[in-house]
């Protein structure tokens, strides 16, 4: 597992969904689908990915 760092090439909003596929080993296209179809869900997954964009630091 690699260090937990926003991409700047594969990124399409902040880079979340890309950190997070590249730290756990799946492909970037697959976590980005969980989150949208998540977003069909009540709960606050706006809220976590603004927090992991904030937290997340960029990759030099």
């Amino acid at each position: 597992m690699s260090t937990l760092v926003r991409s700047r090439n594969d990124r399409m909003i902040a880079g979340v969904c890309s950190a997070l596929g590249r730290r756990f080993g799946v492909p970037t296209n697959i976590v980005r689908l969980i989150f949208v179809l998540s977003c069909l869900l009540p709960g606050p997954q706006f809220l976590i990915y603004i927090i992991g964009w904030v937290l997340i630091p960029n990759e030099r």
